[in-house]
């Protein structure tokens, strides 16, 4: 590792993690308008193999969550690395919103468009 960074790309709804100026991961998010509070449905973080084991999607995923927070939205964690994550973090959970079926649906929705697109 020598540059390790992370970056919001809101164009592509993604946290992403860089070595040296080179995507190796992503915490990709849906933005969701449920009403009350604007939220973020965290659905798939995912680091390049040859990075595992070093803590980076922890890395990852503290900025990905800090920034969100700092945003004013809520955390809805459908990526089972974030559910972990935030289990082993209760510094999250005032910000942390159950996933209810409408997300799922949201969700399922907004991914199927993505990919006729």
């Amino acid at each position: 590792m020598s540059d390790i960074t992370v970056r919001h790309n809101p164009g592509r709804e993604r946290f992403e993690i860089l070595d040296a100026g080179n995507v190796i991961g992503k915490a990709a998010y849906k933005e969701y308008d449920g009403g009350e509070s604007p939220q973020r449905i965290f659905y798939h973080t995912v680091i390049n193999e040859e990075y595992g084991g070093q803590g980076l999607a922890g890395v990852l995923a503290t900025a990905a969550l800090d920034s969100t927070v700092d945003a004013g939205s809520g955390i809805i964690p459908v990526c089972p690395f974030i559910k972990k994550f935030l289990v082993k973090h209760p510094e999250y959970s005032a910000s942390a919103v159950p996933v209810t079926q409408a997300h799922l649906e949201f969700l399922d929705t907004a991914l199927a468009a993505r990919t006729r697109s």
